[in-house]
């Protein structure tokens, strides 16, 4: 079957729900599937390239950053989706348009449908269902959200991430909405031994994005009244709040506990894990975080606030929730971690175990089926 994924976001641009486009492009492309991309640009990136038996063409929407979508440059994947998107049907034409995010991409992949009646598969994140990260969308679904329904509903088959992304995505779209989380390729990761002469000092580290949805700073005032324990905390990524947590560092006396990265590769993200103990992710909201997976089939313990998906990365004994905002509750999950090497151990071993059952190969063998049952 021919596959024309649609998705503002393909790395090395954006974040998780990049990679989980790219991961499931090239794992449907493995099962005999031929899949085109089209995404965004950005400069310093070639505008097409084909690997991993994937075409990648990229559009020009005059975006700067790879961190950070405004709606300004989702508007303009649109526009210029509809453009290319037309001339590739009419010249290549798929069976079946995949679209990552109602917002842009599923709106783009509705119009295409209805002009050429193909069908198409919708996959949401998190970040495009109205009310899951309220600092960061709720001003544009003001405007657009009335127009949003039609996205759901004409879709031949609804996919979420994660349980909470569905029930929240029901409270506004009565539609038929199935769960497959984002998974990775277990067996392609070079797993580190655990074993407890590792990592000492403890090793933490946050992987996300510097914005308010993250909550980066309070991961840094968690951490603050355990200066004096053996740890060392690893920031990873950069956005608008970069500055304001580095100086927030500086203030608390805690520079030879920090190291910030800046923003990395998900490839790199996935090196640091092998040297790091703990994943620390603090958000306000969350789909289900590729990062978060990714911790898990490296065996990270994994200290996670309870917001949206999270509580679906920890099993129990492979780490701990905490209420979002409750720094105390962070501060004493870490501290009892620090602490104790072997019930750090213990729920390293018990994330890798875990994590099972996020191989990518189920994830992908799950699509497959869906996109098998969907007839043009």
């Amino acid at each position: 079957m021919k596959i024309l994924v649609l998705t503002h976001e393909y790395p090395p641009i954006g974040g998780g729900g990049g990679m989980v486009a790219k991961d499931l492009a090239v794992g449907l492309a493995g099962k005999g599937h031929k899949v085109m991309i089209l995404t965004t640009k950005i400069p310093n990136i070639p505008p097409d390239s084909s690997s991993d038996r994937v075409k990648v063409k990229r559009v020009e929407t005059f975006r700067k950053r790879a961190f950070k979508a405004s709606f300004v440059d989702m508007a303009l994947y649109d526009l210029a989706v509809l453009w290319h998107g037309a001339r590739i049907i009419k010249k290549w034409k798929p069976d079946l348009i995949h679209a990552h995010f109602a917002v842009p991409a599923g709106a783009v992949a509705r119009i295409l449908s209805r002009w050429f009646g193909i069908p198409y598969l919708l996959t949401a994140h998190l970040g495009d269902v109205p009310g899951a990260v309220p600092s960061k969308t709720d001003q544009w679904f003001r405007w657009i959200l009335p127009f949003t329904h039609v996205i759901w509903r004409d879709a031949a088959v609804v996919v979420a991430v994660s349980e909470f992304t569905r029930n929240l995505a029901h409270k506004l779209y009565p539609v038929p909405i199935q769960v497959i989380h984002n998974g990775i390729g277990i067996d392609k990761i070079n797993t580190p031994t655990i074993d407890a002469g590792a990592n000492r000092p403890v090793q933490l580290i946050f992987a996300a994005r510097f914005a308010e949805q993250k909550n980066p700073s309070h991961l840094v005032q968690a951490l603050a009244p355990l200066k004096e324990l053996d740890w060392q905390c690893n920031m990873l990524g950069d956005g608008p709040l970069y500055d304001e947590v580095r100086k927030m560092v500086r203030n608390l006396g805690l520079e030879d506990k920090f190291n910030f990265a800046g923003w990395v590769t998900p490839e790199q993200v996935v090196a640091a894990f092998a040297e790091n103990d703990i994943l620390v992710l603090p958000s306000s909201s969350e789909g289900l975080s590729v990062v978060g997976v990714q911790a898990l089939a490296m065996g990270l313990v994994m200290v996670l606030s309870d917001a949206g998906g999270n509580p679906e990365l920890v099993s129990g004994g492979n780490g701990k929730l905490f209420h979002v905002g409750d720094i105390a509750a962070l501060t004493q999950a870490l501290q009892g971690y620090i602490l104790d090497r072997q019930a750090l151990i213990t729920a390293r071993q018990e994330s890798l175990e875990y994590s099972k059952r996020f191989s990518i190969d189920l994830i992908i063998d799950q699509y497959d089926q869906i996109i098998s049952s969907i007839q043009r």
